[in-house]
C-alpha cells in the first residue's frame, strides 16, 4: 500500500529528448487507488504517438510500466514543482497536463495556463481549490450558497457563527476529504470545533493555510457528481449518492453510483452545475462536485478541480461504463469528451473503520463475494488509526460490489464489510497538545 518517500530534491531517469508531443502528469498517487486511471490514458496516449512524463514526490515502482520519463522532486513546494515542470517544457513539447491530487491542483493548473495548455484556467483553479472564494463567486452570481465568513481566530468565529445562526458548520479553507469540517449544533460547542478546523488547516501546504470558514449548515441528502468540461461546456458523468458518518463529523463511509439516477436528468441540478462551472470560470478539465439536496434547491458545497477520490470513478466506470482516464486524456488534450453511458448497472464502496483509536495488526478483505469486484487494505500492519478529532481517515479497508439495482448492491456491500476480519489493539487518546497531523494515503482518497 506504500511507495518508498523521495527525500532528495530532484532525480530524474536516463531518457533520450523526443521532441513529438508529451503529457505531462503531476502526482500519480499510489497503485491501488489511481492505476485503473492511467492505464486508459497510457493506452489512449499511444495511440496518438504521445509521451508521457510522470512529475512525483515517490520513487517509481509500478509507474515505470505507463510512463516514459519520470522524474521525482518535491511537488508539495510551489518553487520545485515549477522548475522541475520547466526543464520538461524546456526539452519536450507538452501537449496536455494531469493532475488529480487536490493539494497539487492549484500550482498543476497555473502550470497549465503557462505552458498554453487546455486547463482549468487561472481563474478556474483558484475558485476550486479555494472554498472561500468558490462561496464569493456563487453567491455574488444569484446561487443557492449558506451563509460564510472566513475566520482566523476563535473570536471572529464567535461573531461570524452569531451573524449566521446556528447551526454552522467550520472547515478548514482548502483541505479535503471532509478533514477538519465540524458541525457546531450551538455556542456552547463552537469553539471545540473551531480549534479542530483551524488546527487541521494548518498542514495545508498551500497559501491557504491557518484559516477556516463558518457558514450555516444545509441539511439534506449529499450527493457527488464527476463531470468533464471542454471550452466551458459542462458535461456530467455520474452522480454518486455519499454516505457519511453522524454529526459532529462528515466523514465519508461510503458511495453508490447508479448508471439510472434520476438526478442525471434533473434538469434544476444540472443548470446549477453549468451555471457554477461558467460562474467559477472553469474552461478544461474533469471536476467533482459535491451538493446537498435541500429544502431550497441543490446547493453547491464544493467544486473540486480534479477527478472524485475515494475511488468514485472506479464506481463510475462499473456503473457507466464511462472511461474517466479516456476522458481526462480528451480534455486535457483539447477533445471533446464522450460521456455518455455504455453501461447501465449500480457499483458502491464500503469504507471499514474501527469502532475506537487502535493500533492495527492485520487485516484481511475477502476474495469472493456476491457482486465483488475489488477489496483491498487501506492501512499497514503497525499503523495507529485514529478516529475524530484525533485523526481522520481512520479506514483499514474497503469492498466494492456491483448489482442490477441498489437495494442489492447495498445488501451485497453488507455482506462483503462482514467478510473483514480486523486484529486491532485498542489504544487511549492523543495528546490534546499534540500537532495535527496529516492521515497517510490523504492525497489518493480525498473526496
Amino acid at each position: 500500500m506504500t511507495d518508498d518517500l523521495m527525500t532528495s530534491d530532484v532525480m530524474t531517469s536516463d531518457v533520450i529528448t523526443a521532441d513529438k508531443g508529451s503529457l505531462l502528469v503531476i502526482g500519480s498517487g499510489l497503485k491501488v487507488y489511481r492505476e485503473y486511471l492511467v492505464a486508459p490514458i497510457r493506452r489512449r496516449a499511444r495511440a496518438a504517438g504521445l509521451d508521457m512524463v510522470l512529475l512525483n514526490n515517490l520513487n517509481p515502482t509500478w509507474q515505470h510500466e505507463y510512463f516514459d520519463e519520470i522524474i521525482v522532486a518535491n511537488v508539495f513546494d510551489s518553487e520545485a514543482m515549477g522548475a522541475a515542470a520547466r526543464q520538461v517544457a524546456a526539452r519536450r513539447r507538452i501537449v496536455g497536463l494531469m493532475c488529480w491530487d487536490e493539494p497539487l491542483v492549484l500550482d498543476a493548473g497555473l502550470l497549465a495556463a503557462e505552458f498554453g495548455v487546455p486547463g482549468l484556467s487561472v481563474p478556474g483553479v483558484r475558485g476550486c481549490r479555494d472554498k472561500q472564494l468558490t462561496r464569493a463567486e456563487l453567491t455574488a452570481a444569484g446561487l443557492c450558497q449558506p451563509g460564510f465568513e472566513l475566520t482566523t481566530t476563535v473570536e471572529q468565529a464567535r461573531a461570524a457563527a452569531a451573524r449566521i445562526g446556528y447551526p454552522v458548520v467550520i472547515k478548514p479553507r482548502a483541505m479535503g476529504a471532509s478533514i477538519g469540517v465540524v458541525f457546531a449544533a450551538d455556542e456552547s460547542e463552537l469553539d471545540a470545533a473551531f480549534r479542530i478546523a483551524l488546527s487541521a488547516s494548518e498542514v495545508d501546504p498551500g497559501p491557504y493555510r491557518a484559516s477556516a470558514i463558518v457558514e450555516g449548515y444545509a441539511p439534506g441528502p449529499e450527493i457527488s457528481i464527476d463531470g468533464a468540461v471542454h471550452k466551458g461546456e459542462y458535461l456530467p458523468m455520474f452522480v454518486a449518492r455519499k454516505h457519511s458518518s453522524d454529526q459532529p463529523y462528515f466523514e465519508e463511509v461510503g458511495h453508490l453510483v447508479d448508471a439510472a439516477d434520476p438526478l442525471m436528468a434533473d434538469p434544476g441540478l444540472m443548470r446549477t452545475l453549468a451555471r457554477a462551472h461558467q460562474v467559477l470560470g472553469i474552461e478544461d478539465g474533469i471536476t467533482h462536485s459535491e451538493v446537498r439536496l435541500t429544502g431550497r434547491g441543490p446547493l453547491i458545497i464544493e467544486i473540486n478541480g480534479r477527478l472524485g477520490g475515494d475511488l468514485i470513478p472506479f464506481l463510475g466506470r462499473a456503473a457507466t461504463g464511462i472511461e474517466p482516464g479516456e476522458v481526462l486524456f480528451d480534455v486535457a488534450t483539447g477533445q471533446r469528451p464522450d460521456t455518455r453511458p455504455t453501461r447501465r448497472a449500480v457499483a458502491g464502496i464500503r469504507f471499514g473503520y474501527p469502532e475506537r483509536d487502535c493500533l492495527l495488526r492485520s487485516v484481511a478483505v475477502p476474495a469472493e463475494a456476491p457482486g465483488l469486484v475489488a477489496a483491498a487494505p487501506m492501512a499497514e500492519p503497525g499503523t495507529t488509526l485514529r478516529l475524530p478529532p484525533g485523526g481522520y481517515l481512520a479506514r483499514h479497508s474497503f469492498v466494492v460490489c456491483e448489482a442490477d439495482d441498489n437495494r442489492t448492491c447495498l445488501e451485497r456491500l453488507d455482506a462483503a464489510a462482514a467478510l473483514v476480519a480486523l486484529d486491532a489493539e485498542p489504544i487511549g487518546p492523543p495528546d490534546p497538545d499534540a500537532p495535527f497531523e496529516m492521515p497517510a494515503g490523504l492525497l489518493d482518497v480525498d473526496e
